[in-house]
């Protein structure tokens, strides 16, 4: 499957100009998996999906992850997540309501398992605020000194939800956009600071502003100033990407390689709705694509980032 691929201008993210509703079949998950991995985040424009059209989306990238907070899951689509800012009856819709800056975080790191991928298709588009920011942790960690690098690769850093939920709540008046679901029972987890990437062995920093209280051998607030000075360097203007939608972009990032934010949108004037659909990590040697299954979705859906 030949794609029509631009890549974006500051070194990282492409354009892609393809109908993802008849993307089907294995040349199709090739040409997608092997131009993500490449690029690390994939902008498709201009798209029309229903709920199964996006399901089958993100299976061509891998396998879609169910076990999400079943508040927020499209009814009949375990895959899919609401993530949205509207309100119902004084009641979120969607995961992440908005109104505050999102840390810098990588999906699901708070879990044994990392996710692979994250796919985020846009229904509900604000005219203002809630863009999404990426930074790209592959090319900041080859930037680093071969010293330091040295260092940080033999560290481990404790990933927790509870952590999250605590600083999420001292961020915003005691609200925390974890701590009301089951993901507070989780418990905490280790993950390399710089994990090599399973499908290109190529090594990025594993970071988060909230998620990680300690890195493991180190004292506590000696860990938080390595991390402090590795988040700051990774979220440096050279390696940003700010994406302002448009209602009927997907974007699809390697969240293996790259770290996201959302900015502040306010929910009282700017009402904003998407779908998302992560995809599960798997054992997969450099070079070879990942499996491709194919998928359905009504017009309106709802997302978060």
């Amino acid at each position: 499957m030949d794609l029509a691929i631009t890549p974006l201008p500051g070194g990282f993210g492409a354009r892609v100009d393809t109908d993802l509703a008849r993307a089907t079949g294995a040349a199709a998950a090739r040409a997608l998996t092997d131009a993500l991995h490449h690029h690390r985040v994939l902008v498709l424009p201009d798209q029309h999906l229903n709920h199964a059209d996006l399901l089958a989306a993100a299976e061509l990238f891998g396998t879609v992850d169910t076990a999400t907070d079943r508040r927020y899951t499209v009814p009949g689509f375990p895959g899919l997540t609401v993530v949205s800012n509207i309100h119902q009856d004084g009641t979120p819709i969607g995961i992440y309501d908005g109104d505050q800056e999102e840390e810098w975080h990588a999906d699901n790191s708070f879990k044994p398992e990392l996710t692979a991928a994250t796919l985020l298709y846009s229904v509900i588009t604000p005219a203002k605020g809630g863009e999404t920011r990426f930074a790209d942790a592959t090319r900041a960690y080859a930037d680093l000194p071969a010293g330091l690098r040295a260092r940080i690769d033999g560290l481990s850093a404790v990933h927790s939800v509870q952590h999250l939920a605590a600083r999420q709540a001292d961020a915003d008046d005691g609200r925390s956009s974890t701590q009301a679901g089951t993901l507070t029972q989780l418990p905490e987890v280790t993950h390399p600071l710089t994990p090599i990437h399973p499908a290109t062995g190529v090594r990025a920093l594993l970071l988060g502003s909230m998620v990680i209280p300690h890195i493991e051998g180190l004292p506590e607030a000696d860990g938080q100033t390595l991390l402090a000075d590795l988040l700051a360097h990774t979220t440096g203007p050279e390696y940003l990407y700010t994406h302002r939608w448009k209602q009927g972009d997907l974007v699809v990032w390697d969240n293996l390689a790259v770290l996201h934010t959302a900015s502040p949108c306010d929910s009282s004037r700017h009402p904003r709705l998407l779908v998302r659909a992560t995809v599960r990590q798997q054992a997969h040697r450099p070079g070879t694509p990942d499996g491709g299954i194919t998928a359905e979705m009504p017009a309106s859906g709802s997302n978060r980032h």
